[in-house]
């Protein structure tokens, strides 16, 4: 059980980059960015045969970066430039980006196992400095030999990774561009009347966002050990899964807040679907109708908190515009006699 929840929280931390990505299309831009199910795969596909054909893991990584960004800025063009419909666009994008990747790949699968990736890397370095052997040490002293991993690298490596990632956002986002990318989400009208470029800022912010899906997308072919064709079906629902379920939990009342509520909403999301594939007559092949249930929930359950709130609100309002205030001179409803005045 350890050990599943374990994975799931290694895999929730990579898949919290792509989530980030979707936070800005969605929540930041209001833009309904299709692309991400198609540029999840053109990460993965892009840093896998660039490792199989002996680049460095890393340069692959961030090659994969570079096309996902280049994805997300078409998206842009075809919305801004093109005229077409936000969501369409998305849909188009995703649907070219299926040929494009299998295109890349040559064929629809291509394994890693036997390939260094970035995952190997630090699986090396972290069991050459030894830190796996002390980590065990210690919770073998505390009666948690069960317990143990393989590795504690990759965890903390894709955490600092995201952590980092999250910092560079919430900064980016107070810059004077990320102000104003800011402001195209809640008014574009308003921004556009200040002299500011509302198409370009439109597509810096969806190159960005797709170029973090890409990122989380090469990641998870590495952790995976390969990337395939259709690892990005519905990677656009786990993503809102994950910024809704972490908004739910943690709230976004501000952005430094709502990038790290982001975090742990993806982190969440791989721990219920671990925890829900566990029981008996659930398989893995309910794994999207799961996910559909999560995403409800998580939008219907808070509503129905906030309208029980305002029902509360409104009794309370109503009892007291009704109560009745007892003057210090009744007692019992009987008021006192008149006094004689010999005035």
């Amino acid at each position: 059980m350890f050990t599943a929840i374990f994975g799931s929280v290694e895999a929730g931390v990579i898949y919290a980059l792509m989530a980030l990505g979707v936070y800005l299309s969605f929540r930041i831009l209001d833009f309904p960015d299709l692309t991400v199910d198609g540029s999840f795969v053109t990460g993965a596909s892009v840093a896998a045969i660039l490792i199989v054909g002996g680049t460095n893991p890393i340069v692959a990584t961030l090659a994969a970066v570079i096309a996902g960004f280049l994805a997300g800025c078409v998206t842009g063009l075809l919305h801004t430039k093109g005229k077409i419909n936000p969501l369409l666009s998305g849909i188009l994008m995703m649907i070219a980006l299926y040929s494009i990747n299998l295109r890349i790949m040559g064929k629809s699968n291509v394994p890693l196992l036997q390939e260094e990736t970035i995952m190997t890397k630090i699986t090396n370095l972290w069991q050459g400095l030894k830190l796996d052997e002390m980590a065990g040490t210690l919770l073998s002293s505390v009666g948690l030999a069960n317990f143990v991993p393989k590795t504690w690298g990759i965890l903390f490596i894709m955490t600092l990774l995201a952590l980092l990632i999250k910092g560079m956002i919430d900064w980016f986002l107070k810059t004077d561009i990320g102000l104003a990318i800011r402001a195209t989400g809640d008014n574009e009208t308003m921004i556009r009347s200040f002299s500011a470029d509302t198409d370009l800022l439109k597509v810096l912010g969806l190159g960005i966002s797709n170029g973090l899906v890409a990122l989380s997308g090469a990641l998870i072919a590495q952790y995976n050990g390969f990337s395939d064709v259709g690892m990005g079906i519905g990677m656009i629902i786990i993503g809102l899964a994950s910024v809704i379920i972490g908004e739910a939990v943690f709230g976004a009342k501000t952005i430094i807040r709502a990038t790290l509520a982001v975090i742990g909403g993806a982190i969440l999301y791989r721990i219920i679907i671990t925890l829900a594939l566990r029981v008996e007559f659930l398989e893995t092949g309910d794994m999207k109708l799961i996910t559909a249930f999560i995403v409800v929930s998580a939008l219907v359950i808070p509503r129905l908190f906030d309208q029980q709130k305002e029902r509360q609100k409104k009794k309370n309002r109503l009892l007291a515009s009704k109560k009745i205030q007892i003057p210090a001179n009744e007692k019992s409803g009987e008021k006192l006699a008149p006094v004689k005045s010999n005035i």
